[in-house]
């Protein structure tokens, strides 16, 4: 099949049809460009309702996205999941276990999910999320969720990806303040304590509302609000669902989601040429043995590499 086959194919709901373009895409493939105008061609920019959802191992991301593509099915939405795994630093594979967890969803054509590995990139998502996401968007698919790694206090890369980022925190999970002084804290926009039935809810609660009491705030800016979940019964789904809703509306006004969109668009590029950089700007072995052997110095090496085009 052709780029434009394949295209309409995965629009009408072929999941091999959408799996093709996503490998096509996070490969490079001389192919991608082809993909990205064919996506482009007579659509409307892409409306999709891109959710990240992160927090530390454990604290349920991936029952949560379960229940959370369960209540979007039951609206009618058609809802697509990357979920990110870590990529093992001694074997290179990953076991892309996270769809265990969706195998509601498995026989469901409104639902697509794809498990992806970092291969070794940080900040809990990988080097091609943001196309894979923008692919998504662009066939038509009215929910993605992003699923993070769940590496820790660092992974914020979700924040400039997704339009509403979901942070999952649970009780019996470590000392509260470790959470409140985590720098993830500071990009949720919906705060998110799963297992609520379990002991310590209510102070994760606590410690959440007492972070929150110490930020200023202008009129009219977002305030996150905390829901509580059992995402394995899927109690407090409908209220995450309704929040993330109106955070989508907030985004809406004041040119702010379109803000967020451009942004993103910018960090694709920068990545982009980042990499086209890499690849063009290679350093050889044999510089390498120079520097470290001591025949030349590092700044005169970075100038002959760069001078080589």
């Amino acid at each position: 099949m052709g780029v434009a086959d394949l295209t309409a194919a995965a629009r009408a709901g072929d999941r091999r049809a959408v799996a093709r373009l996503l490998t096509a895409v996070e490969n490079h493939s001389d192919e991608a460009p082809a993909i990205a105008a064919a996506l482009a061609e007579g659509r409307a920019p892409a409306s999709a309702t891109v959710v990240g959802v992160t927090g530390s191992p454990g604290v349920g991301k991936s029952t949560l996205v379960s229940a959370l593509i369960g209540a979007w099915r039951e609206a009618g939405l058609r809802v697509a999941v990357l979920a990110v795994d870590p990529s093992s630093p001694f074997s290179g594979g990953a076991i892309l276990g996270d769809r265990v967890r969706m195998a509601d969803h498995a026989l469901d054509d409104g639902v697509y999910i794809r498990s992806v590995a970092t291969r070794g990139h940080l900040g809990g998502l990988t080097a091609t999320t943001g196309a894979a996401v923008r692919l998504l968007e662009g066939l038509g698919f009215d929910v993605v969720l992003v699923e993070t790694v769940g590496v820790g206090q660092a992974e914020v890369e979700i924040a400039g990806l997704a339009d509403t980022t979901l942070l999952l925190l649970a009780p019996g999970m470590g000392d509260g303040i470790q959470a409140v002084k985590a720098g993830v804290v500071e990009i949720a926009d919906v705060y998110v304590v799963n297992k609520a039935d379990r002991p310590g809810a209510d102070s994760v609660v606590r410690d959440l509302r007492a972070m929150m009491s110490l930020v200023k705030r202008e009129p009219g800016e977002w305030r996150e609000p905390i829901c509580k979940t059992v995402a394995q019964d899927g109690e407090g789904v409908d209220e995450l669902v309704a929040a993330i809703a109106k955070h989508r509306d907030w985004l809406s006004g004041a040119d702010r989601l379109a803000a967020k969109r451009r942004e993103r668009a910018a960090a694709e590029i920068r990545a982009t040429v980042d990499a086209e950089l890499r690849r063009r700007f290679a350093v050889s072995e044999e510089l390498a043995a120079d520097v470290a052997e001591g025949r030349t110095d590092v700044a005169s090496a970075a100038r002959g590499v760069l001078e080589r085009s």
